[in-house]
């Protein structure tokens, strides 16, 4: 009995690797979808604003302090300044770029190039995300009242930005598994 359960376990690595590709698409097309609304624009802005390679998207990116709206929360004059500042203008692009890596990797079947692309790029990606764990102070707990705080207390944003960890490692097995099927496809190549 043991066996035969260690058995099916271990018959489950090309499932896996489907499962890890679907994940991948509903994860990315849910959070570019989401990229369209404000509440979602407004809460990367700390992530943007402080990192050094997407800041310049930003028209004020070292004023959006004093104009955070919680989740939830739209409070007309922040709403302007995030307007003027370009917040939902980046969002929406990012949007649109997470869309398209999530359809470029859903092609597996049809076009596993495309997808290996895909993947790829999301994998490029999540090591963009994951530097914000450097660059946003927000990524930690703040030194409040309490005797834990800075490194290695995550934050809220930190704990969301950890979890990229996996999906790194999960479009390494989707990049491989994309191209093993484009070499069988094309065995000259």
């Amino acid at each position: 009995m043991k066996t035969s359960i260690i058995n099916t376990i271990a018959g489950l690595e090309k499932f896996g690797i489907k499962a890890i590709r679907l994940c991948i698409v509903v994860v990315f097309l849910w959070i570019g979808g989401l990229k369209f609304f404000t509440y979602e624009a407004d809460g990367i802005v700390p992530f943007v604003a402080n990192s050094p390679f997407m800041s310049f998207f930003y028209n004020y990116p070292a004023d959006y302090k004093q104009h955070m709206n919680k989740e939830g929360e739209l409070i007309a004059v922040n709403h302007e300044w995030h307007i003027q500042n370009n917040t939902y203008g980046f969002s929406k692009g990012l949007g649109i770029l997470l869309i398209t890596m999530a359809v470029l990797v859903a092609l597996h079947p049809v076009a596993p190039l495309c997808s290996m692309i895909g993947s790829i790029l999301i994998s490029i990606m999540t090591l963009g995300t994951l530097s914000f764990l450097i660059t946003t102070p927000e990524s930690w707990v703040p030194h409040l009242t309490d005797h834990q705080w800075g490194f290695p207390y995550l934050s809220a944003r930190g704990r969301l930005v950890i979890k990229d960890l996996v999906i790194f490692g999960g479009t390494l097995v989707t990049m491989s598994d994309s191209a093993t099927a484009y070499l069988n496809r094309h065995p000259r190549v």
